[in-house]
């Protein structure tokens, strides 16, 4: 049977079963925006909480679920080494990183992947980007840059390719953590530092289209595409500048500087009206104004004491004019753009008095009933609803839904991302993937 046919049967399949719900295909959702559309779904938890649909063994990474077509698709790494290393330390560790398909509906494996592979990083405990399922393929990109497409309906490896090899580098202290982006017919990846920091691959070859930039270091902020001045642009950000270029041939649009602490800039640029907003590490913030008539930006500011948001871990979203995200000090932020400053700030679902880097991943919920209320998984393993207005932060209910594996900073975390579909949260720590029904 055809890989397209194949692959239709099983969503075929998958709809009947599930009334064809929205799927989380990636980072951040179907529309990579952190903004579950479904309808039906709970309002406040049960006392004894929502009810867990299945749970599944599985090893180390700080990888999120994709979900599409009856499947969850997830990474690992299986180690006997001791993934628990302090923040900036390098550690070198052996074992396999492994990515598994389950079905969505039981948590049976229906295939897994495995590949040996040498960690040369901190916090090594596994991958980092969630798996993007495109047109009956999935792709993953593991720790120490190997990027891989497999048939989704089966496990076959399409085309892989080894980042590092390829493009003469190695990887950043916490590796490679940049969510490949699907675009057209290509799959843009931040790859390296002076021979590309970025390329586009075909998506049925694993060809090289083109490349693009170099850097000092990869850094961590996956690429997006925007509109503006009547053009795509695809932005990219690496530890020592903001730049974008045509997405069909990486041909540079324009560039401005940027100083990143310790390379670390993890968030995606994000865009409100007019204006593009990006913050690292130790307040290296950046406000720039989008040009109306040809690409290209003018800065508004960079790098504004107290005031801005130095995401770490938590994509920071946009809703009411305002940009909601974690401060690196933990603190949950409402920021006025393109002042900078802020409608509120607290400690929201970590309490009045947030550890550094704080983490609660944050994710939308629109069903068309406003004020739209908001699903946030802490690094307690708690699923909090809330609300983010202006006007401040609501909690609405909580329920606690897996235990933290790992350890920052001297506390117990679980930092990895959830995903929704068909009325139900996929999660996982160290230890377990689990699915847990949202439905109303």
């Amino acid at each position: 049977m055809p890989l397209n046919t194949s692959w239709l049967l099983m969503i075929l399949v998958a709809c009947s079963s599930m009334a064809c719900a929205d799927e989380w295909t990636q980072w951040m959702g179907p529309s990579r925006d952190s903004v579950w559309r479904e309808q039906g779904i709970v309002t406040t938890f049960p006392a004894a909480g929502p009810k867990v649909l299945w749970r599944v063994p599985i090893a180390g990474g700080y990888a999120g679920a994709a979900i599409a077509g009856g499947r969850v698709f997830v990474t690992d790494y299986v180690t006997d080494a001791d993934a628990k290393v302090a923040n900036f330390e390098r550690k070198a560790s052996t074992g396999r990183e492994r990515v598994l398909c389950l079905d969505e509906g039981t948590g049976k494996i229906l295939w897994k992947h495995e590949v040996p592979v040498t960690y040369t990083i901190s916090y090594p405990a596994g991958p980092r980007c969630t798996p993007t399922v495109h047109d009956g393929r999935v792709y993953t990109l593991g720790a120490e840059g190997d990027l891989f497409c497999f048939e989704a309906a089966t496990g076959a490896v399409v085309w892989s390719r080894d980042l590092k090899k390829d493009y003469a580098t190695k990887a950043a202290l916490w590796g490679w953590a940049s969510h490949p982006l699907v675009d057209g017919d290509r799959l843009v990846c931040v790859v390296g530092t002076d021979v590309a920091h970025a390329a586009a691959f075909d998506l049925k070859t694993g060809k090289e289209i083109w490349r693009t930039g170099k850097a000092p270091e990869q850094g961590y902020v996956p690429p997006s595409i925007i509109e503006a001045a009547g053009v795509r642009q695809l932005v990219l950000v690496k530890p020592d500048g903001v730049y974008a270029v045509e997405p069909e041939t990486g041909k540079l649009l324009w560039e401005t500087p940027y100083n990143a602490d310790n390379g670390s800039i993890i968030m995606t640029p994000v865009r409100i009206g007019d204006f593009l907003y990006v913050g690292g590490y130790q307040g290296k913030n950046l406000m720039l104004k989008l040009k109306a008539d040809v690409p290209g930006v003018d800065v508004v500011w960079r790098n504004k004491p107290k005031q801005a948001i130095s995401a770490v871990n938590v994509q920071p979203i946009v809703a009411d004019g305002l940009v909601y995200g974690f401060h690196e000090n933990g603190e949950l932020r409402a920021m006025r753009v393109p002042e900078g400053d802020f409608a509120w700030k607290g400690g929201g679902p970590l309490g009045e008095r947030p550890a550094g880097s704080g983490t609660a991943f944050l994710t939308r919920h629109d069903d068309g009933v406003q004020p739209a209320r908001c699903f946030l998984f802490t690094e307690t393993g708690d699923l909090v609803i809330a609300r983010l207005t202006p006007q401040g932060y609501e909690e609405l209910s909580r329920a606690h839904l897996l235990e933290p594996t790992n350890n920052a900073f001297g506390r117990p975390v679980v930092w990895c991302a959830p995903a929704y579909a068909n009325k139900s949260i996929v999660v996982r720590n160290d230890a377990e993937v689990i699915r847990v029904s949202l439905a109303e």
